[in-house]
C-alpha cells in the first residue's frame, strides 16, 4: 500500500487531506508537533500519527522512512528554505515518487516578502533534488474570514488590505482535495506548477459586502494597518506575519493576486466552494449566541 506523508496534518489543508486520502485507500502518515486531542482524532480516523519538527532533520528523515509520496507545507515564519532543504534531502534518500509543495500565487525571485521569496527558493530546491514535485501556487484562503470571525460577530469587518485590491479566495478543503487528486497520479502531475484560486474574484470591499449579505448583517469594510490587524486577531508580536502581510498588501495593489484560474476545478472535476457555502459551513463562528435560560 502506498504511504503518503502529510505535514502540518492538523492544519486547514492537512486535516481534510488526511480524510480524502484515507477515503481513497492510501496509508496516511500524519506528521504533527504534539500528541493532543487533535492527534487522537487523526488516529481515530485511521491515520498513522508521528511527531516531529520540520526544522529537525532527524525528525524529518524518520517521518519520511518508508514513504512514497509527501505533502510539504510550512507556515509563514522563519526557516522555510532550511526546512525545504532537509525535506528534499530526505525525499531524495527515500526515492519519493512525488512531493506536493504548497507555495504562493505571487511566488517569484524578487518578491518583496521574505516568506514569498522563500517559497520560490523552495520550489527551486525541490527541482534541484530531482524528486518529482508539483508546486501549488495558491491565493489567499477563505479561512482569512475565520481570522476575523470574532470581529464579525460584533459587526466589524477589518482587513489590512486596500478595499479595491482583488483576489479570488479558495477554501482550504478545496486545496486539500486538489492535492489528494494529484497524489493519485504522480506521473501526470509531477513537475507541474498549478495556480489555485477560488471560483469568484472579489475586491476586499466586495467580499465584505458578500459576507454581509450571507449573514444578514451590516459589515462595512474597514481598512486597518497590519500591526493593528495582528493585535485584533491576538498575535501582536508575530514579526514574520507583520512583514509578510505588509508585502502582500503591495502585491495585491499590483494585481499579483487578481484573476481566476481553472486549475483546481479541472483537477478535482467538480465546482469549488463559494464564499456563501464556506460561511454557512462555519456559520456558528460568525454569529452571537445568547443563553436563553431564565434564572
Amino acid at each position: 500500500m502506498t504511504t503518503i506523508l502529510i505535514t502540518t496534518a492538523n492544519g486547514e489543508t492537512g486535516r481534510p487531506m488526511v480524510d480524502y486520502l484515507l477515503k481513497d485507500g492510501f496509508h496516511v502518515r500524519a506528521m504533527v508537533r504534539t500528541d493532543d486531542e487533535r492527534a487522537q482524532r487523526l488516529r481515530d480516523k485511521g491515520a498513522e500519527v508521528v511527531f516531529g519538527d520540520l526544522l529537525n532533520f532527524r525528525d524529518v528523515r524518520a517521518a519520511m522512512e518508508g514513504v512514497q509520496r509527501a505533502y510539504f507545507n510550512y507556515p509563514v515564519g522563519d526557516g522555510l528554505v532550511e526546512t525545504a532543504v532537509m525535506f528534499a534531502q530526505a525525499a531524495k534518500e527515500q526515492n519519493l515518487e512525488l512531493i506536493v509543495n504548497m507555495s504562493h500565487i505571487q511566488s517569484r525571485p524578487r518578491a518583496r516578502s521574505k516568506a514569498t521569496q522563500s517559497h520560490w527558493l523552495s520550489e527551486q530546491i525541490f527541482d534541484w533534488s530531482g524528486v518529482p514535485t508539483t508546486n501549488l501556487r495558491i491565493t489567499f484562503f477563505m479561512q482569512w474570514l475565520l481570522y476575523i470571525s470574532g470581529l464579525i460577530r460584533y459587526g466589524r469587518y477589518a482587513m489590512p488590505f486596500d478595499a479595491g485590491s482583488r483576489f479570488a479566495p479558495i477554501a482550504g478543503r478545496d486545496i486539500a482535495l486538489t492535492a489528494a487528486k494529484i497524489f493519485t497520479d504522480p506521473a501526470k502531475h509531477g513537475g507541474q506548477n498549478y495556480t489555485l484560486t477560488g471560483p469568484v474574484e472579489y475586491s476586499h470591499e466586495e467580499l465584505a459586502a458578500e459576507v454581509s449579505r450571507v449573514l444578514g448583517k451590516d459589515l462595512p469594510f474597514e481598512h486597518v494597518t497590519v500591526a493593528t490587524f495582528l493585535e485584533l486577531i491576538g498575535i501582536p508580536d508575530d514579526t514574520p506575519k507583520l512583514k509578510h502581510f505588509e508585502a502582500a498588501a503591495i502585491d495585491q495593489q499590483e494585481g499579483r493576486l487578481a484573476g481566476v484560474t481553472e486549475d483546481a476545478p479541472n483537477i478535482i472535476g467538480a465546482p469549488l466552494a463559494t464564499v456563501e457555502e464556506f460561511i454557512n459551513e462555519h456559520r456558528p463562528l460568525f454569529e452571537l449566541h445568547y443563553d436563553n435560560k431564565t434564572a
